[in-house]
């Protein structure tokens, strides 16, 4: 389409549905059994564009960001916080990195926009736009020019590692601010549906977030493009998230969508390229409000729902077993026939 959102066409051009389902209702089972793990089958041998499809190399990608609205006192903790879990994913000590290595997926940290220099290392990807966003309560959160940077770079990561499925991730002090101004323009749910208690705020500082962020879609009303809001009310991380997501569809790779501010991301890279949705696996649930929400305006139904709010792709990792399961079981389960199973009659 242009440098920033690339083509991407929609799946099954040849039939692969139909051939996949027969393969799928012929297993040793009643038909529809193993319920959404045949959804997932089905999705996944589409991505992949095989009847015996594979997962290879899985990436996770954490992408981290600070955010100037934290200066308004819309979360519980210090924008310090966003370095110092970083460095905590690089050291092998958050959830996500515990999975990960569980899981045997490959954990990258990129950082996108966090106000700290980093010393280089494994498992760090340097691709700092700026020190944080500005404060979006005061002016744009990026310049079109930053954020435009943003989506590119998302784009030469993914492009930048192998295999076939994308596992996504963030940290960012203030970021469930952004995620919920992006749902609340985009697709035009009331605030209060969208704004959560993110790292856990009291009452209080929930009354004082959402006030917060009225007043920043007031500052904003008259900007209604997907690209122009992103500018105004996002993230370096999201951005960045959202040209991934639009390289890893456009590559055929599957796409493992996290929680709450991850969907955020998807969102708006939807609004640019719908069909990017049929290359998503949308992980879980997550206990923030306007999850729900997210997921229904693009159509998603998760695979698990545990009440978790923590992010970091820590649901991604969790869900990632169903994918493997799912890939196994479209490859290796027998047919009726080859069985020798009789089928119902």
């Amino acid at each position: 389409m242009n440098d920033l959102v690339p083509l991407i066409t929609p799946l099954d051009p040849h039939g692969l549905a139909d051939a996949l389902q027969r393969r799928i209702d012929t297993k040793t089972k009643p038909l529809g059994a193993l319920g959404q793990l045949e959804t997932l089958m089905l999705r996944l041998g589409l991505i992949l564009g095989s009847e015996t499809p594979q997962l290879v190399a899985p990436q996770l990608l954490v992408f981290a960001g600070d955010h100037g609205l934290t200066a308004q006192g819309v979360s519980a903790y210090p924008s310090e916080v966003s370095w110092q879990m970083v460095e905590n994913f690089l050291a092998g000590g958050a959830a996500v990195s515990v999975l990960a290595r569980q899981h045997g997926l490959a954990l990258h940290v990129v950082d996108a926009g966090v106000a700290h220099d980093f010393a280089p290392r494994a498992g760090l990807i340097a691709r700092k736009i700026g020190p944080g966003t500005a404060d979006c309560s005061l002016g744009p959160a990026m310049t079109r020019e930053q954020c435009e940077a943003a989506l590119h770079a998302g784009r030469e990561v993914v492009r930048g590692l192998p295999g076939n499925a994308v596992l996504l991730g963030e940290m960012g002090i203030g970021n469930s601010s952004a995620a919920a101004l992006l749902l609340a323009r985009l697709s035009g749910a009331p605030l209060a549906d969208c704004v959560g208690r993110g790292t856990g705020l009291d009452d209080a500082g929930l009354a004082r977030k959402t006030a917060v962020l009225e007043r920043v879609l007031a500052r904003h009303a008259d900007v209604q493009e997907p690209l122009d809001v992103l500018a105004a009310m996002g993230g370096f991380e999201i951005a960045m998230m959202a040209g991934a997501v639009l390289e890893a569809a456009a590559q055929r790779r599957v796409v493992v969508v996290d929680g709450f501010i991850t969907g955020s991301a998807v969102l708006l890279a939807s609004r640019l390229a719908p069909a990017l949705l049929q290359c998503c696996v949308f992980s879980h649930c997550s206990a923030e409000p306007g999850h729900r929400s997210m997921l229904a305006a693009m159509g998603a139904r998760p695979l698990l729902d545990l009440g978790l709010r923590l992010g970091e792709g820590s649901g991604a990792a969790l869900a990632w077993p169903l994918l493997v399961s799912a890939c196994d079981l479209l490859r290796d389960m027998a047919s009726f026939e080859a069985a020798g199973v009789s089928g119902k009659a």
